[in-house]
């Protein structure tokens, strides 16, 4: 075939000429880029050579070699990994390969991406690094198995070309026309220091060719020069060795290593496991949220390796989706080495490693919270909503993750926090439920009518922000031995006591059943409330429903919301309701009673944080009191 000429799309164009002309003063990392690529090629032959040995082709060992050429200003980055195909350079170089690329382009546009090159590994886009050094790039590669190659090259104008090429090898060859600014990196000294700060614990050898003076073998006392290929990284599984043995140096690299994040991580966890089921792990909880944790395609679990063999890049497996923000790897000496996804799905060795790293995570973050509470405070701002969804999920362990949980309350200071125990140890005498309120924001729900009376009585409530809480602590109902009471649901009984209540009842159950028979096909029950002190009224879900600020956020996803009345509740001792019972008693089918009662309701749908029904009606029914007050003035 010959040489076919194509168009990037736009988003790599865009990309590349964004990272050109960007502001990176690590420009570096070019190399940590294409070196980690070439591990993952290499990786990924030998998990398919697990089960197809004649994909290795003979060989017996697997390495990513760097030739730097000053003369011909290149530096050519090869690999004996996987290799690719024509149309997977096409899809792999060519197009958005990653889901990363447009929010890698947000965050080049939305901040100052100088000395921050933990930008390109995070959103996967690290090929086209290259184009930071490099004003052409080569690559020409064959894939495992195949007899036929590709080479590809572009000089990031915009388009690229493709043709078919003779390769003797299968993997993958990179070379970089390095532009005059950059041929720093043809020099020995530098590519060693970059590979050293950045690849040393890729597992398979970084080699170089490097020459050294030597004694002459034929003339004594004669320097002879001598190429000798020279491995540059360490290649140390850190992992497998003991924590003493380990600094805390190496442990942030190999954290930037594999998580391709620059900050440091809030939390080390680094044992190995003996008994019946036998592994090594090493785990970090990172002290900030990855970009992309809430995407549907996020890719979530440790490594896995089997006898230092990379079996898959991310095993979900090991981790429920709660704890998918941690990073790691974990490596077992028991696990057949022909394990594939389907048998991890059944395999009882993982389940148990699931379970092991489980409880050993939520230790640590146990141990974070007490010996290192700002630490912890400084995780939970950044990922405290994943970790909450495990009081939903994981029945077993609710309480153990609620325990954890950080939240605000009407004895907090704003943006300082309590838990579910500290509450409990400030509970009034007599009182046996936890309160908690959700709410869009803080301060909305310390507006919140429904707070009145629990304020009053000097209760203290939980504040809950985070749009999922309704669900989340709904699931949890109580937490040792004490009930979860959402003030937004169900009767909250505060009032004076059973003979007012009563009393209240019999004086307005005339009134109340007016009421309820106006707004019959809008709510399901019209009730005193206990909950009021100074509003007239509140709209309140069953117990078990659902509460608005969950159900505006569903709709504005798109989704159903099954239809649910809410019970109206009237403030027995609001003026208003003195006013209203005076005139039922002159006469109980007044016009205006009605009006009223509409009024009633849809400012309880505002105080709810929901529009009326009918904006209209309930502008004319204002407008039109208004009017009669200012006769009546």
């Amino acid at each position: 075939m010959s040489k076919e000429s194509m168009e990037f799309k736009t988003e790599v164009r865009e990309l590349m000429d964004l990272m050109i002309h960007s502001l990176y003063s690590h420009k570096e990392i070019f190399l940590r880029e294409l070196i980690s690529n070439a591990s993952d090629a290499i990786d990924k032959l030998r998990y398919e050579s697990l089960t197809n040995k004649d994909l290795l082709e003979g060989q017996d060992h697997f390495r990513i070699k760097l030739t730097p050429d000053k003369e011909a200003g290149t530096l050519t980055i090869s690999d004996n990994g996987m290799g690719m195909g024509r149309d997977e350079a096409v899809s792999e170089l060519g197009t958005i390969a990653h889901s990363g690329t447009k929010e890698f382009l947000n965050a080049l546009r939305s901040k100052e991406v100088k000395d921050n090159p933990e930008l390109i590994g995070q959103f996967g886009v690290g090929f086209y690094s290259a184009f930071m050094v490099a004003d052409r790039v080569t690559v020409s590669s064959r894939r495992a198995g195949t007899s036929g190659g590709v080479k590809w090259e572009s000089s990031a104008d915009g388009k690229f070309s493709i043709e078919e090429t003779e390769k003797d090898s299968h993997g993958t060859e990179v070379i970089l026309h390095l532009k005059e600014d950059a041929k720093e990196y043809l020099d020995e000294w530098r590519i060693k220091e970059i590979v050293r700060q950045y690849s040393d614990y890729i597992e398979h050898p970084v080699v170089m060719d490097v020459e050294r003076e030597e004694d002459s073998s034929i003339k004594k006392g004669e320097k002879v020069k001598v190429s000798r290929e020279e491995t540059l990284n360490s290649q140390k599984a850190i992992w497998l060795k003991r924590p003493a043995e380990v600094s805390e140096d190496e442990y942030r690299e190999f954290y930037r290593h594999i998580s391709r994040d620059f900050g440091e991580p809030a939390e080390t966890i680094h044992y190995r496991a003996e008994g019946s089921t036998e592994f090594s792990a090493l785990l970090f909880i990172p002290s900030h949220a990855p970009m992309d944790i809430f995407y549907k395609d996020f890719k979530m679990g440790p490594m896995l390796y089997v006898k230092r063999v990379l079996i898959m890049h991310n095993c979900e497996e090991l981790l429920p989706p709660y704890l998918r923000f941690m990073r790691g790897v974990v490596d077992s000496s028991d696990m057949p080495l022909n394990v594939s996804r389907e048998i991890l799905q059944s395999n009882r060795m993982v389940e148990v490693i699931r379970k092991n790293i489980i409880k050993k995570t939520l230790e640590s973050l146990v141990k974070m919270k007490t010996n290192n509470y700002d630490k912890y405070v400084q995780f939970f701002k950044a990922l405290g909503r994943v970790l909450k969804e495990g009081i939903h999920y994981d029945y077993e362990r609710r309480e153990e993750i609620a325990s954890l949980t950080l939240m605000e309350s009407t004895a907090t200071e704003a943006g300082k926090f309590t838990t579910l125990d500290e509450y409990m140890e400030h509970m009034k005498p007599g009182q046996d439920e936890v309160y908690y309120l959700t709410g869009p924001s803080r301060i909305e729900a310390e507006k919140s009518p429904y707070l009145e009376s629990l304020r009053d009585k000097g209760y203290e409530v939980l504040l809950m922000t985070d749009e999922v809480d309704d669900i989340i602590f709904g699931s949890l109902m109580q937490y040792k031995g004490k009930k979860l009471r959402n003030v937004l649901k169900g009767e909250v009984d505060l009032s004076a006591g059973e003979d007012r209540k009563q009393e209240d009842e019999k004086k307005y159950s005339g009134l109340l059943g007016l009421i309820k028979e106006e707004l019959k096909d809008k709510v399901s029950d019209v009730r005193l409330s206990g909950r009021l002190k100074d509003s007239p009224c509140c709209l309140v879900a069953a117990e078990g429903g659902m509460d608005h600020n969950l159900e505006a956020l569903l709709k504005s996803m798109g989704q159903e919301v099954p239809a649910s009345q809410k019970a109206l509740e009237i403030n027995p001792e609001h003026p208003l309701f003195e006013s209203m019972q005076i005139i039922f008693d002159k006469e109980p089918g007044s016009v205006i009673l009605k009006e009223y009662t509409g009024l009633l309701y849809d400012q309880a749908m505002l105080m709810m944080g929901a529009r009326p029904e009918d904006p209209s009606e309930f502008s004319k029914r204002l407008t039109k009191l208004m009017q009669e007050n200012i006769k009546n003035a």
